[in-house]
């Protein structure tokens, strides 16, 4: 098992990262050109966890994207539910409180976390709804969520050339830097079919979060959105 096909069955997209666990976060920073790290950046400002607080970093993988909360002083929960994600991120962070969990049924209470963020996983969830869904019920009343994921460009010459990147280039620079190159190709094939950023702060809005709003990074090629939980 080397890669997943669009229709996202759970067991075979946990099996996809299980495989690329170890290589993951040195091959997200040099498919992105470097930008993964800004991108997560981003997200840290964008979530401005304060200490005492408690975040949810779903999709966490190795951990890599918790750091930043847990500098800020908030008791923070990596989950995940690729057991080989979670392995390699107690391996480097044996302190850190990894959980195994699936999106659309999450092991937490209701209204348990001030703030819930994903960032490049939620494309991955085979009930893109029932995601959203958990993620409002797991956060308490005022509690807010971000989302990162890849979205379209908002230029229309740009976003050919990144097409063309997507499809072509990628594959080949993931060959050499990836410990299994094919499981690029879904996550090219995956970028494309996710909805543009419009139609994702519409699914947040129907999933029951208010002041829904997203502001665009590289471009487009990433879009932020956030929301709140109303009170």
């Amino acid at each position: 098992m080397t890669r997943a096909s669009l229709d996202k069955k759970p067991q075979d997209v946990a099996a996809m990262f299980d495989e690329v666990a170890e290589k993951y976060d040195l091959t997200n920073d040099v498919l992105s050109l470097g930008q993964a790290r800004l991108w997560r950046r981003a997200v840290a400002d964008s979530v401005a966890a304060r200490p005492g607080e408690r975040v949810l970093d779903l999709a966490a993988g190795t951990g890599t994207s918790a750091l930043p909360f847990v500098e800020a002083g908030a008791f923070t929960v990596p989950c995940d539910f690729s057991l080989g994600m979670l392995r390699e991120g107690k391996r480097r962070h044996p302190w850190m409180p990894l959980t195994a969990g699936d999106a659309t049924r999450l092991p937490f209470a209701d209204g348990v976390f001030d703030a819930v963020t994903i960032s490049f996983g939620l494309r991955n969830v085979g009930d893109v709804d029932a995601a959203l869904a958990e993620l409002l019920r797991v956060t308490r009343p005022g509690g807010r969520v971000l989302l990162c994921e890849f979205s379209h460009p908002t230029w229309t010459p740009f976003r050919t050339v990144y097409s063309e990147y997507l499809m072509r280039a990628l594959p080949p620079v993931a060959r050499r830097v990836s410990s299994s190159p094919d499981a690029y190709v879904y996550l090219a094939e995956s970028i494309r079919a996710w909805p543009d950023q419009e139609a994702m702060a519409l699914r947040l809005q129907e999933a029951g979060w208010s002041r829904v709003a997203w502001r665009n990074l590289t471009g487009g090629i990433v879009a932020l959105h956030r929301g709140v939980k109303p009170a």
